[in-house]
């Protein structure tokens, strides 16, 4: 996402519009109807119409469930953006994480309140980073303080880093590496800073508890269990796999590229997976629904401090964000380059919405999808 005012951090950095973090998800029954999905439709709309090459929109609740889309697949064409098509899913990865992190807290494996050093001696330290200090609760809550290693990632950060090296494989130890060439932005707990780092940490943590890659985690904790055939964790491949629409990134200047080939290792843990706006509504759906986590891990992912960077409240992989007809609503908002998500689900997971879209997110075009949101997670039940 763009940051104003100063240097771009990253395509999976939230910023102070994600005022609407984002999720979604809800699984549809056998008695659900379609609904007149013209309201859907005109916001999809009005979203394509902020500059984005494609826009393909879900919502879901127990008894309805629309979908609308607009734009095209691949722009210069007339293909139209492909019902159920697969994109990166960026940061909305993190919740992915972060639940297979609590599975593990609620099987006695591992604790929240463990330090990094426990897990992953003498990985984080250097330049005031000390891994001794830093818990697992605050890797997954952004109060670790340590620094995100996207700025040091030449294929997010320019159209000639992106050429260079869209196929380069990065391994987690290195990307952990490279983020400890810098300062904490403040001492553990003392504060709030979105780092893409903290779930390379946990990713690597993962693999320490179990002895098996956090990919085989995911797949087996919660891919496979629930069905969500269009989701996958592609480690180093740099396609994604069936139906999809292309991805563009302007990397700040006003000419996009084509940027749908890349090597999604640089993201391992914070942004890599790739999925389709119906798996995800099933995944907030039993997460939320609590199918994933037992009621007190749960508890803990959805208790909420605030987190000043983004103007909403963060809890352990997911945001708090109010609705405008009040009360407030759970998601995750992601991006990597060229895909952008958005997307909430209702506190009982009954009710969901999400939307991406082919281009970067700017100001006007995440607004746009904030409002589509807020607007079919309040909508009154036909």
């Amino acid at each position: 996402m763009q940051v104003s005012g100063r240097r771009r951090r990253g395509p999976l950095v939230l910023t102070s519009l994600a005022a609407a973090l984002l999720a979604a998800s809800t699984g549809l029954t056998a008695a659900a109807k379609p609904r007149p999905a013209d309201p859907l439709q005109r916001q999809v709309d009005a979203i394509h119409d902020t500059g984005a090459v494609g826009v393909l929109a879900e919502t879901t609740s127990p008894d309805t469930y629309g979908s609308a889309r607009a734009g095209t697949a691949e722009r210069g064409t007339r293909r139209p953006m492909p019902q159920g098509g697969r994109f990166r899913i960026g940061s909305a990865t993190k919740t992915f994480t972060a639940t297979v992190v609590l599975q593990l807290v609620g099987e006695g494996r591992m604790s929240l309140e463990d330090t990094v050093e426990r897990w992953l001696p003498g990985v984080v330290r250097g330049n005031g980073n000390d891994g001794s200090r830093v818990t697992v609760r605050q890797l997954l809550q952004h109060t670790s303080g340590i620094p995100d290693v996207l700025p040091e990632i030449p294929a997010l950060n320019s159209a000639d880093g992106y050429r260079a090296e869209r196929f380069r494989t990065y391994t987690p130890e290195e990307l952990a590496g490279l983020a400890m060439r810098h300062h904490p932005h403040f001492s553990p707990g003392a504060g709030w800073s979105y780092s893409n780092t903290n779930y390379v940490l946990a990713a690597m943590i993962i693999h320490e508890v179990t002895g098996r890659s956090w990919a085989q985690e995911v797949n087996d904790r919660i891919i496979r269990p629930l069905g969500l055939r269009g989701t996958s964790t592609p480690g180093a491949f740099p396609s994604i796999p069936g139906p999809h629409a292309r991805g563009y990134a302007a990397f700040g200047t006003n000419t996009s590229i084509d940027v749908t080939a890349l090597n999604p290792s640089m993201a391992v843990g914070s942004g890599s997976i790739i999925s389709t706006t119906h798996d995800l509504n099933r995944f907030y759906t039993a997460l939320l629904g609590g199918r994933l986590l037992a009621p007190a891990q749960l508890d803990e992912m959805t208790t909420t401090k605030p987190a000043p960077e983004l103007g909403v409240r963060y809890g352990l992989g997911l945001g708090e964000i109010p609705l405008s007809c009040g009360g407030s609503y759970f998601g995750h908002p992601g991006e990597l380059l060229g895909y952008h998500t958005w997307g909430g689900v209702t506190r009982d997971g009954t009710r969901t919405a999400v939307v991406y879209v082919t281009s970067d997110g700017g100001q006007d075009t995440q607004r746009a999808m904030n409002t589509l949101v807020d607007q079919e997670l309040c909508r009154t039940r036909p």
